[in-house]
């Protein structure tokens, strides 16, 4: 191969690597209620779906979750942020995986394992707060790494 070849490969891979964001997925968009989200890991993106969005308000709904992991699970934290107009209006956390007591069934996961979840969750929410907002989530390992991450847009226009 050329040098001229060489420099403007390495050159593309660069100027890609540099530039690439992940896109913006649709979890579901319904007549008043839309919610998307993008991951904010520049290494990683995952997917997710559910079947509906008025599902999320009922008690339990399905979902689809899928992934590499990057990161071994040994200890699992999630960290979730509702910012409104770019402030921080809400901050909740929780322990899902620890030595011993484990909330999920993925706890445990090794790092190259395909993480893959077609089933139930519950939010407990009774009602999905109306507006245009973000919730930031992240979800970080026993070493402070991030597992994954994305913000969500939720676009609510429901009035219940």
């Amino acid at each position: 191969m050329k040098t001229s070849n060489v420099l403007a490969l390495i050159s593309l891979l660069l100027y890609i690597d540099a530039s690439t964001e992940w896109p913006t997925h649709t979890v579901c968009k319904e007549d008043n209620l839309e919610i998307y989200y993008k991951s904010c890991d520049p290494q990683q993106d995952f997917a997710l779906s559910i079947d509906r969005c008025s599902d999320i308000i009922s008690s339990t709904f399905n979902i689809r979750a899928a992934m590499v992991l990057r990161h071994s699970i040994k200890e699992l934290y999630v960290k979730l942020d509702l910012i409104m107009n770019g402030k921080t209006v809400l901050t909740y956390s929780e322990t899902l995986c620890e030595p011993g007591h484990s909330k999920l069934i993925f706890c445990g996961k090794k790092k190259g394992e395909h993480l893959y979840y077609e089933g139930p969750v519950t939010l407990g929410l009774k009602e999905i707060p109306q507006g245009d907002y973000t919730v930031s989530a992240r979800l970080t390992n026993e070493d402070h790494v991030t597992v994954a991450c994305a913000d969500f847009t939720v676009k609510n226009y429901l009035d219940y």
